[in-house]
């Protein structure tokens, strides 16, 4: 009977399990492969050891010392033959993460290897320890500095979720079950500025670059919400950008929900009510061509305004708006002409 653990050079230690006549017992140093590389010393002796004899007092000693060997064994394996979770770390590197809130794990992207081989060879074995944990996900941020690190991450099962300008997001789900990992961002945020005047003008520029059916199409100012910007704070800017009229916020009077826009993503655009703070206008050269104050009436007659139903709602909006306030403004001064009949 023979249990080999390890091929490496050996020398004899009969006695170490008090075995009298083995005729050979071996204790020797070695390395093992786990992950895909050698990590020294992982393991604290291996042994071989062969029946001498079949006489029954052989046998026996033979026995206890398969006992003294089962029980090393068990303190090196764990269940079926894998390896203990506690063993595993603390003799395997591992990247430096942190664990989130829901059983997954954050890779630290400031303590990466810089060395695309390295970075391989523990990121494998990171995985395989976390997976003995019961991680669940695995979020990988890979810095632009760390670019080279990502076919070595894709190889080991990570998957794209989302990209900025200067990192790109990776995931790894562990679980042999849906991913519950959160989606990228599935919507873009658009806001525009309608800002009218006391003559009832409105505030339109002309887009330097669009598409030949807008071309000389009189619109709002438009723009898209920055990030961590407020929705009103995002219209505000983009008015003051375009034309150079400060503004202040009202009240969002219109928004719309629209499906597969740029990069197939779904776009909502919030129509802001603002009011004028300023008159002269200073025009963005870099982006657009013309900008003045439009009659409210020849505003609304543009073809494009005309096919456009949002825009038919955001104008009846706006004149039912004034109309109250018109009304409030009759019912104010029908008061004082009471209150002052009354006093006299």
């Amino acid at each position: 009977m023979e249990v080999k653990l390890f091929d490496s050079e050996s020398f004899a230690v009969p006695k170490l399990f008090g075995v009298r006549n083995a005729s050979s017992m071996h204790l020797r140093n070695s390395s093992c492969m786990i992950a895909g590389k050698f990590i020294q010393d992982f393991c604290t002796c291996k042994v071989i050891y062969s029946r001498a004899s079949d006489s029954s007092g052989t046998d026996k000693a033979t026995n206890s010392t398969a006992g003294l060997v089962h029980s090393h064994l068990s303190r090196i394996n764990g269940f079926n033959g894998a390896i203990s979770s506690s063993l595993f770390s603390k003799n395997t590197r591992t990247l430096d993460a942190f664990d989130d809130e829901y059983g997954g794990v954050i890779v630290n992207p400031e303590r990466l290897p810089s060395n695309p081989d390295v970075f391989a060879s523990i990121l494998h074995s990171s995985l395989i320890q976390w997976k003995i944990k019961g991680k669940k996900g695995i979020w990988l941020k890979l810095p632009l500095e760390h670019s080279e690190l990502v076919p070595f991450a894709v190889k080991e099962g990570f998957q794209y979720h989302h990209a900025e300008r200067s990192y790109v997001m990776l995931t790894y789900w562990i679980p042999e079950e849906p991913c519950m990992l959160p989606d990228n961002a599935t919507h873009q945020v658009g806001v525009g500025g309608f800002v009218v005047n006391n003559k009832k003008e409105v505030l339109v520029v002309q887009e330097k670059y669009c598409a030949p059916p807008s071309v000389g199409f009189w619109k709002i100012p438009t723009g898209f919400v920055r990030e961590s910007e407020e929705i009103f704070t995002g219209a505000v800017r983009e008015v003051k950008e375009e034309t150079g009229i400060d503004t202040e916020f009202v009240e969002v009077i219109a928004f719309r929900h629209v499906q597969n826009m740029a990069f197939e993503k779904s776009d909502l655009f919030f129509i802001c009510m603002l009011k004028p703070l300023s008159t002269a206008i200073e025009v963005d050269d870099l982006e657009i061509q013309a900008a003045k104050w439009m009659p409210l009436v020849e505003f609304v007659e543009q073809p494009l305004i005309q096919e456009d139903n949002m825009f038919k709602k955001v104008i009846d909006i706006f004149i039912a708006r004034e109309n109250k306030k018109s009304r409030i403004k009759e019912a104010n001064y029908m008061l004082m002409l009471s209150w002052n009949f009354v006093r006299k």
